[in-house]
């Protein structure tokens, strides 16, 4: 029977299945392995299912045993796993697309009406109980007829246009190259991130986590945004550069932000829970019980399928 290293607790339902197949090594603690344990535990496994939180960089990988010639990761990102290396040591890397696009854009989507409504700000003074209504009370940015800039356009990004759409705005967007006229369904292309950032008076971050992408938001590129404009981050954290984005805020050079990822969570810059413009979430992108299992259904599905055929569907290396 094969054996399997499980870097992260699963629903039960998924565990079953998992020890129904495999002689399977679960996380009981649901702890973060250390570099070490992670090398230890998967000594004499055929495969790791890891999680997005599991930093297997080029160094794990050259100490792995080589046994192990399949990393299902239990994500839609790759980010956390130097693919190239693994593809050197001949170690096949899976991961789960299309599952998750649907709760994805829904959390997109939320982060866009609570940062441009102030719901932190409301929460606050529903809970001092000391709120008062008047004309002027918590006004915020109303989403029908603004401008949403969408930082790729890929299969998340334009499922956050087309929930966008419902709520009439108009939507722009900046890939790395043109969609066709189908895919674009009537957003705005815009060649260039100054472009896309100056027009936009809400942008959400959707792009993959690249050399390119990281820390695409910075002191520099923040000035090409409007003193108005909120921006929202769905992706991954490294695509903010965290010192300027706190320093933006405290300066009010944008009018607010909507995070759910960050640069070493769970760990979050403090400047972040100062300023009350800044509406939180603590990484629920795929957090419905029908994503997470079917995100854990197909990496399972990924490994089963590598061990029967000595390849798979979604094989990113």
């Amino acid at each position: 029977m094969k054996k399997v290293l499980v870097t992260t607790r699963l629903l039960k339902s998924n565990e079953e299945r998992i020890s129904k197949l495999w002689d399977a090594k679960f996380n009981l603690n649901n702890e973060i392995y250390s570099e070490d344990k992670l090398i230890e535990l998967s000594k004499d496994c055929d495969g790791i299912l890891s999680s997005i939180v599991d930093k297997i960089d080029e160094k794990i990988i050259n100490k792995l045993s080589d046994r192990v010639k399949i990393i299902s990761n239990f994500a839609v990102g790759i980010g956390n796993i130097d693919i190239k290396a693994a593809k050197k040591r001949n170690i096949v890397v899976t991961n789960t697309p299309d599952v998750l696009t649907a709760a994805t854009a829904e959390i997109a989507i939320l982060l866009i009406l609570g940062a441009s409504r102030r719901v932190v700000e409301g929460m606050r003074w529903v809970r001092n109980k000391n709120w008062k209504w008047s004309a002027d009370f918590l006004i915020g940015k109303q989403l029908f007829g603004s401008k949403l800039g969408i930082l790729g356009m890929g299969r998340i990004g334009r499922a956050v246009a087309k929930r966008a759409k419902a709520f009439g705005m108009e939507i722009h967007y900046h890939n790395r190259s043109r969609l066709n006229q189908n895919l674009e369904a009537g957003a705005i292309y815009h060649d260039n991130i100054q472009s896309l950032f100056s027009t936009s008076d809400i942008l959400s971050i959707n792009c993959p986590a690249t050399k390119e992408t990281k820390k695409i938001i910075n002191k520099k590129t923040l000035e090409f945004f409007s003193k108005e404009a909120i921006i929202t981050n769905s992706a991954r954290g490294d695509m903010i550069d965290d010192d300027a984005m706190v320093d933006a805020l405290k300066n009010k050079k944008i009018f607010a932000l909507g995070l759910d990822v960050y640069n070493g969570e769970p760990d979050i810059h403090p400047g972040y829970l100062e300023h009350p413009n800044v509406f939180i979430l603590p990484h629920l992108g795929s957090a419905t019980k029908k994503t997470r299992t079917d995100m854990a259904d197909l990496a399972i599905n990924n490994i089963e399928e590598f061990f029967k055929k000595g390849t798979c569907i979604n094989k990113v290396n």
